[in-house]
């Protein structure tokens, strides 16, 4: 079963009954300023997806938005807050749901299976994303360094605490370091997302790879 994170699309954008009748004014203009915000990160996303951060003008993601390029700056500093912005808020929440369920009582090959299931699974519904942070955040080690390893680290220890927890409970080896085998998975998902995500391959690709990559990480770390 797939996840579906909230990320806020223009179909929800564009649903003009949303507030309701009795909305008021100043009501409608947050809500309004909070769409336009929505608008342009996603509209940020498929620029950056399509031509590259770097080579991405603010232009480019103003006209794809349908705002005035000024508009931009009402809600960002520049080019890199967009991208950090993104970062921060689309992998910030896919990264609380997986704390979330490493956290949930349970055995833990299940939760491990269910955070790589989790992790692939959104990536196949947002491929711009997966193509976003896979490939133009790596272009700025700067940005890479000051706002992904933070995330980065959080995800790291969530999954650790899953693997020392079977180990507690007998149902993973005991001889493996927790945070090395969390390196290791993130390693792989992240390589499978990125030449997903290059190549063009089918979403389903994604799903077969959650299950394959499960069953090789199982094999390697549950107790025989």
């Amino acid at each position: 079963m797939v996840i579906q994170l909230s990320f806020r699309g223009d179909s929800q954008m564009n649903n003009k009954d949303e507030a309701g009748p009795r909305e008021s004014g100043k009501k409608k203009q947050r809500r309004g300023r909070g769409d336009k915000r929505e608008r342009i990160l996603n509209a940020a996303i498929r620029v950056f997806a399509e031509h590259g951060f770097y080579a991405t003008r603010v232009s480019e993601i103003a006209k794809t938005a349908g705002v005035a390029d000024g508009t931009i700056y009402l809600y960002f500093k520049n080019k890199d807050d967009v991208l950090i912005t993104i970062f921060e808020e689309r992998i910030g929440q896919l990264i609380g749901v997986l704390e979330q369920v490493a956290q949930s009582p349970g055995e833990a090959t299940e939760r491990i299976e269910r955070i790589v299931e989790i992790q692939l699974g959104v990536l196949e519904q947002e491929r711009d994303l997966a193509e976003v942070v896979t490939v133009n955040l790596r272009q700025s080690s700067r940005l890479l360094k000051q706002y992904a390893t933070p995330l980065f680290l959080r995800y790291l220890d969530a999954i650790a605490q899953v693997i020392a927890d079977g180990q507690s409970q007998g149902s993973l080896r005991d001889d493996v370091s927790p945070r090395l085998a969390a390196r290791m998975i993130w390693g792989g998902l992240d390589g499978i997302a990125l030449t997903w995500a290059l190549g063009g391959a089918e979403p389903a690709a994604l799903k077969k790879a959650a299950r394959e990559s499960t069953r090789i990480y199982l094999q390697g770390l549950v107790r025989r």
